[in-house]
């Protein structure tokens, strides 16, 4: 078969799809209102793509999936597969990404909609190469597409494309955000249109991305590394209202709402005839429960309430935030700590936790090996969370973001109206600048027993713009000591939630008496950030640096969020004083205003105690 100008035509009475071997998807809705929702719009309006690599080239080649192969999977009265495939060759070495691929498509009789998969596979006689990015991506028509949906409290009418540009659009500090000066619509106005606040599963299913980690969620593959990967399937949605509804927005929503759960609730799907996605019955299921030893909160063992328990792949605790070649599964634990993880694929995984309210990653001492229609039940699992000592204080929640702290309202110059008087403040555009005007002098300087993290932690430690440059920041931490002893050690515990092309410092006026210890972190050599920290002597070496870490770019994409870093650092006895104390925390990287960190707990330990054994 052809491998251009080849259209199918698969249609029930709800949807009509039209897939072409040259690249995509045509969806023609057959609905009054929603017409056809496919147009071409920079040369393809509906396609698979990835970005890839051949090393040591860092520069992405972008690749729309274009089939050079159709095949009818499976034909009856009820369901229709079809398939595109790609076969890759040693003669485009360099040129293509070496890659079988395998797009699918699937309709079902009554579904007013269509689901889409993929099976990607690298042989093992093939070159490296790296994938940045790969999605099913759908660029709506303008003159339907109006309104966007994307939780019950984040929904609104949306600029148009032509907004975007001169004169009706102004660039502000990156290409992906525009102030409206003169919107086809007059009511935006004014406003600050920029996708990252929309950029959720509404138009695109992203399944690889380093946008919002770098290069650290980017999967590599070696020569010679064999590896098979199922995306999807995922379900593009088609439903209908009229105009003469009361709420016909409403009504769609609830509607969609409905079918999420529906979708949901029937995963795995049954009906997908690769043999690559296993079905429920070629599955396993793992339960059990988890409970936190931690003796200087309690003397007994504390219910994991809302615990994250995973099955990944194999490796260090931690370990499963960077891993991006596997498949995961997740559950949260219920008030008393009880988990069940269904659906697993057979293999060998291990188990990994963490606990909101508790800093440090959970993993299980045992490989848990997944049979088909096995039901593993773990028993009684016990996370010790890292701790040297009693508090002696604490900054923040630690729940890996950082939305606790204070977020500042946005420069009325750039208001999104969505996210006004919202839970999500964080979302608004340049806060970042916010920080230097209400610090125009000097850094934050938070003093224990006084201060109030929801009102005096700024949600990130940014640069500071001065004249046409940035500098680094130094935040300060004051607190009361009584009495410490010259040979006690006591341990700081920095949670970071994100890190930008940062560093973290720690001062200290004795930096000899001090070591650091890092927790929990599988440190990329890809990071860019660095904290430092001093202790009572902001001009001293510091006790502790990070290195540079970080590309989560959370600040510029109007995140919470981003990896999860746990540092432990070790301070000596006779680098505090009886009274007041200083701790120093240095971020110095300052290229752009987007280089930062996102704390999410700060805790400073005493020396250790005795504790008597925790009883069940």
């Amino acid at each position: 078969m052809p491998p251009v100008g080849v259209r199918l035509l698969i249609e029930d009475n709800h949807v009509r799809l039209s897939p072409s071997l040259s690249s995509s998807i045509l969806l023609i809705g057959r609905f009054p209102i929603a017409g056809d929702i496919a147009h071409k719009l920079l040369g393809f309006c509906r396609y698979w793509d990835l970005v890839w690599n051949a090393p040591p080239s860092s520069t992405g080649i972008f690749d729309v999936i274009k089939g050079t192969k159709f095949e009818i999977i499976k034909e009856s009265e009820d369901q229709v597969e079809i398939s595109f495939t790609r076969t890759w060759e040693s003669t485009e070495e360099g040129k293509a990404v070496p890659l079988n691929i395998d797009k699918r498509f699937i309709m079902l009789r009554g579904s007013s909609g269509f689901y889409s998969y993929a099976i990607y596979e690298h042989s093992r006689d093939w070159p490296a190469f790296s994938i940045g990015e790969t999605r099913i991506a759908f660029k709506l028509r303008k003159d339907k597409f109006h309104y966007m949906a994307i939780a019950d409290d984040r929904q609104r009418y949306m600029p148009l494309p032509d907004d975007r540009s001169r004169p009706r659009g102004q660039q502000l500090a990156y290409p992906e955000a525009v102030l409206l000066v003169n919107p086809i619509e007059p009511s935006l106005r004014g406003e600050v249109a920029f996708l990252y606040p929309q950029a959720i599963y509404t138009d695109c299913q992203v399944f690889v991305s380093s946008h919002y980690t770098g290069d650290d969620l980017a999967p590599r593959f070696e020569a010679g590394e064999e590896w098979k990967k199922v995306f999807g399937p995922v379900f593009v949605y088609c439903n209908s209202a009229f105009n003469d509804d009361d709420d016909p927005v409403h009504r769609l929503w609830e509607d969609a709402k409905s079918q999420a759960v529906s979708e949901s609730s029937s995963w795995p799907y049954s009906f997908v005839a690769s043999e690559d996605f296993p079905a429920c019955d070629r599955r396993g299921n793992v339960g059990g429960r988890l409970l936190v030893r931690d003796s200087y909160i309690d003397d007994g063992y504390i219910p994991a309430n809302g615990a994250y328990v995973g099955l990944a792949p194999p490796g260090d605790a931690g370990s499963w935030q960077r891993e991006c070649k596997g498949y995961q599964f997740w559950s949260r634990a219920d008030e008393q700590g009880f988990f069940l993880i269904e659906n697993i694929h057979e293999g060998e995984h291990d188990l990994y936790a963490w606990v909101p309210g508790f800093v440090g990653d959970y993993k299980y001492d045992a490989l848990i090996t997944i049979t088909p229609g096995c039901d593993i039940h773990t028993g009684d699992l016990v996370f010790e969370p890292p701790r040297n000592g009693p508090t002696l204080w604490e900054i923040g929640v630690p729940d890996r973001s950082a939305a606790e702290f204070y977020v500042p309202d946005p420069n009325p110059k750039y208001i999104n109206r969505l996210y006004v008087d919202h839970p999500d403040k964080f979302r608004q555009y340049g806060l970042w600048e916010r920080y230097a005007e209400l610090y125009p002098d000097s850094d934050l300087v938070y003093t224990v027993g006084i201060s109030d993290y929801r009102k005096d932690w700024f949600f990130a430690q940014v640069t500071r713009k001065k004249d046409d440059k940035y500098d680094g920041t130094t935040w300060q931490i004051q607190f009361k000591l009584d009495n410490p002893k010259a040979t006690d050690i006591y341990t700081l515990r920095v949670a970071l939630a994100s890190a930008t092309l940062a560093e973290l410092q720690v001062h200290s006026e004795f930096s000899l008496t001090a070591c650091a210890m890092l927790f929990s972190i599988c440190k990329s050599s890809h990071g860019l950030s660095f904290l430092k920290v001093r202790v009572n002597n902001p001009k001293a070496s510091p006790v502790f640096s990070s290195g540079l870490i970080g590309r989560d770019n959370s600040i510029a994409r109007h995140g919470i969020h981003g990896l999860y870093w746990l540092f432990g650092v070790e301070i000596g006895g006779a680098s505090l004083v009886d009274g007041d104390n200083n701790i120093f925390l240095t971020q110095p990287r300052s290229l752009t205003p987007f280089q930062g960190i996102m704390y999410d707990y700060i805790r400073l330990e005493g020396p250790p105690s005795s504790s008597s054994s925790p009883t069940v």
